[in-house]
């Protein structure tokens, strides 16, 4: 039935209006200091979960949450769930040093995250 393996949830990215002051929250709660810290992405690595802040967009991005499911094969996970009634929100791209994610939308609105790390 799988092309792609599903390896769980590992990320999580949150929206924030403000990384700077964001960040002594997530701080705080975490109880650690984040590994990765730039303008673009506030990153922590807890429990073997990497949980992100990430800049809203205008208005136009996320304004929740999004779960990222690790997959093997993005390429086939994304024609996998689409064949069963996802719709593509954001297409896979790279953002970095070959990690690929995309976005759908399930049959009730709920926005999916998939990652696929290079090999």
């Amino acid at each position: 039935m799988t092309n792609s393996e599903v390896l769980g949830v590992q990320t999580i990215l949150h929206p924030v209006a403000d990384l700077e002051k964001a960040k002594p929250v997530y701080t705080a709660l975490l109880g650690i200091e984040p590994q990765a810290d730039s303008p673009y992405y506030v990153g922590y690595q807890v429990g073997g979960q990497q949980i992100g802040l990430v800049p809203e967009r205008g208005g136009h991005g996320d304004t929740t949450p999004v779960a990222y499911w690790h997959v093997t094969d993005i390429a086939a996970k994304i024609a996998e769930v689409t064949a069963a009634g996802a719709t593509v929100r954001t297409a896979a791209h790279d953002v970095g040093q070959g990690r690929l994610v995309a976005t759908v939308v399930d049959v009730d609105g709920n926005v999916l995250g998939l990652l696929q790390d290079p090999q």
